[in-house]
C-alpha cells in the first residue's frame, strides 16, 4: 500500500519517522531543498506536484499550512475517488471545511496532533467523516501510534483537545520555565536548574503514565506532613492557580470555535 503525504513539514516528518516501511511512501512538497532531504533522510520518492499523490496513493496525509488547503483542494480534487482516504493534520480545518474543499468522493479523517510528535511523543486525537471505513480510522491510530499516543474522539471534542494538548507543550514548557527561573533564583546555574526541572517533569510524566495512579494520591505521597514538598504546596495549591489553569483552556478553547 503506498502512503502519500502532501506537504513535508516538521508534522509530516514527525508521522513518516513513525512508519517503519517506507519504500511506499510519496511525499509532495514544492521547495526543493526540503525534498531533497526527506528523500536523503528516509529513502522516500518526493515530487514537487501534488496530484501525482493523489494518483499514486488511495491513503494520505494533508499537512500543508492552512491558508494553502484550497490550492491543494483544486489541484487535487478532479482526481479524487471513493477509494481515496485523505488524513488532514491541518489545524482549524473542520470536516465540514474539507469536505467542502476536497469534495464528497474522498473520505476523510481529521486528526488534531501535538507539536511532541516530532519527538515520537505525540497525542493525537482522530476523528472521521461519516462514511469513512473503520479499517482506514485503525490505519491512522497504527501509523500514528507509533508516534505517541491516539485517541478517537468525536469532532465536537476537538475544541477541548486543542487547547488541552494542542496548546498543551506551550503551557508545559512556560511551567518548566518558571520552575527553571525559582531554581537560578536560589543560586543553581540555569543549564542545571533546566536538567533538574526538565528530568523531573519527564519523569513524573512517565511514572504516573506507566503506573496509572491516580494523580491525588501521587501527589499526597509525595507531599510527606511536616516535609519540604508539603511546605511547596502551600503555595501552590491554592483555588486560584487551578482557576487560573481553567482559564488558559477555557480562551484557547474559545480561540479554536472562532478559527473554526
Amino acid at each position: 500500500m503506498t502512503i502519500g503525504f502532501l506537504g513535508a513539514g516538521k508534522m509530516a516528518e514527525g508521522i513518516l519517522s513513525a512508519i517503519e516501511d517506507r519504500k511506499n511512501v510519496v511525499m509532495a512538497e514544492k521547495v526543493a531543498e526540503r525534498a531533497a532531504e526527506m528523500s536523503r533522510k528516509y529513502g522516500v520518492a518526493t515530487t514537487g506536484d501534488v496530484r501525482e499523490v493523489a494518483k499514486k496513493a488511495k491513503f494520505f496525509f494533508l499537512a500543508v499550512r492552512p491558508q494553502d488547503v484550497d490550492a491543494v483542494a483544486a489541484a487535487v480534487k478532479p482526481i479524487l475517488t471513493e477509494k481515496h482516504t485523505l488524513v488532514s493534520i491541518v489545524a482549524g480545518k473542520t470536516l465540514a471545511k474539507l469536505r467542502k474543499a476536497f469534495g464528497a468522493k474522498a473520505n476523510l479523517v481529521r486528526v488534531m496532533p501535538n507539536l511532541a510528535l516530532r519527538a515520537n511523543a505525540g497525542m493525537c486525537a482522530i476523528c472521521q467523516a461519516a462514511k469513512t471505513p473503520a479499517k482506514d480510522v485503525k490505519l491512522v491510530e497504527k501509523i500514528l501510534g507509533g508516534a505517541g499516543a491516539t485517541v478517537v474522539l468525536k469532532e465536537k471534542d476537538f475544541d477541548a483537545v486543542t487547547a488541552l494538548s494542542g496548546s498543551g507543550p506551550a503551557y508545559f514548557a512556560y511551567m518548566e520555565e518558571a520552575m527553571v527561573e525559582g531554581g537560578v533564583k536560589l543560586g543553581l546555574k540555569p543549564k542545571v536548574a533546566r536538567l533538574l526541572a526538565e528530568q523531573t517533569m519527564y519523569g513524573t510524566a512517565k511514572f504516573l503514565r506507566e503506573s496509572g495512579m491516580d494523580l491525588r494520591p501521587f501527589i499526597e505521597g509525595v507531599c510527606t506532613k511536616g516535609g519540604t514538598t508539603a511546605a511547596g504546596m502551600e503555595k501552590l495549591d491554592v483555588p486560584k492557580f487551578k482557576q487560573i489553569v481553567a482559564a488558559t483552556l477555557a480562551a484557547a478553547a474559545k480561540r479554536s470555535r472562532e478559527l473554526a
